[in-house]
């Protein structure tokens, strides 16, 4: 069967086991543009907010490095390690800041879709990752082509964002660089301000369809067939087919334990062969009559045989019987309301066995 094919069988929605069980394998939805709009967005906030002071801070440095060059001896190998140094350190401490911010973008980007969670199974090998049948898949199948759509669509609306913000600021641009180089920097932060700030709300729009898109996908994939839906059913309630097996095998074994347990009855209670209740009062044991074992048709029949082969009294009675067999339980004394009919029959079993101990 085709991919396509699998995938047209697949109409039921995912179960929460699948869905608890793809979780726990790490494969979550994720908009992989969350990222770049966090991004875009740590930029913008430095640009405004901490870019002017790194940049006059690095700008007065670089000033002083040109203006003078005598400051800084390059007569040993000691001396340009020195000026290395001074200078990566100075472009550090302009830049610390945006490297901090860009790390707290990426991981506030990957932790508010998603809880994060140590998963093995992302780290270990897998043939499929190498697969070039698989890779073609990632590549050219649906989720490529949305790739491509949106990337195509990013490239553009940078683009048109660009044309657009230049074609409004470039004679301020123009008018910035015959101007002193302070002043030019602060237009040129301007404009940039300008073009992070349009960047940023496009990358939220298209954050936000991706985060729904991602979501819809990732929940398209966890769809399942119907017979999946029921092997889950099997594995988390048990195979029906086994499930009857060991209920019958159950009732087989209980059938055969009562009917073991006939000969140590005080009487039976017949109908005369729908029904069969075996019962045993013995007044040092129970304070009301015990039921040893109860059956319908053939076990009741076998509850008679067995009753009748080792001397038992059987006593019929159509509605008592029918009646009791409704009731009572196996290995439980008889209910209240049936004390006086069977304790008539007790006694009669009593003063047999009395009469027939006279001499």
């Amino acid at each position: 069967m085709s991919e396509n094919d699998d995938k047209d069988s697949k109409t039921e929605e995912a179960t929460e086991k699948k869905i608890r069980d793809t979780i726990e394998k790490g494969k979550l939805p994720v908009s992989k543009e969350a990222a770049i709009f966090t991004s875009f967005l740590a930029i913008l906030v430095y640009t405004v907010f901490f870019a002017s002071s790194s940049v006059a801070e690095l700008g007065v440095f670089l000033s002083n490095f040109l203006e003078k060059p005598e400051s800084w001896p390059l007569g040993t190998e000691r001396d340009v390690i020195e000026l290395y140094q001074a200078v990566i350190m100075e472009i550090g401490r302009a830049v610390i800041s945006l490297l901090i911010m860009l790390v707290v973008a990426g991981l506030a980007a990957s932790i508010l879709q998603n809880v994060p969670q140590f998963v093995g199974e992302r780290i270990r090998p897998q043939m499929s990752r190498i697969s070039l049948t698989k890779g073609w898949s990632r590549m050219f199948g649906v989720q490529g082509l949305v790739e491509f759509v949106k990337s195509v669509a990013k490239l553009s609306l940078v683009v048109l964002v660009l044309i657009f913000v230049l074609s409004n600021d470039h004679r301020r641009l123009l008018a910035g660089m015959i101007t002193n180089p302070v002043a030019f920097a602060s237009v040129i932060r301007s404009i940039a301000v300008d073009i992070l700030v349009v960047i940023v709300f496009v990358m939220g729009a298209i954050t936000v369809a991706d985060f729904v898109w991602s979501r819809f996908h990732w929940r398209q994939e966890q769809r399942m067939t119907k017979q999946e839906v029921k092997d889950e059913m099997k594995q988390a309630e048990g195979d029906p087919i086994i499930k009857s097996r060991l209920r019958s095998i159950a009732r087989d074994r209980a059938r055969q334990r009562m009917i073991t347990a006939v000969p140590q009855a005080t009487l039976v209670i017949a109908n005369p062969t729908h029904f069969a209740i075996a019962l045993r009062y013995v007044r040092e044991e129970n304070a009301a009559p015990v039921v040893l074992a109860k059956g319908q048709d053939l076990v009741a029949l076998k509850i008679r045989e067995i009753a009748e082969a080792n001397g038992i009294p059987v006593f019929e009675d159509v509605a008592l019987a029918r009646s009791m067999y409704k009731q009572v339980s196996v290995d439980s004394v008889i209910p209240p309301q049936f004390y006086q009919a069977v304790a008539e029959l007790v006694r009669i079993v009593y003063g047999n066995k009395a009469q027939r101990r006279t001499p």
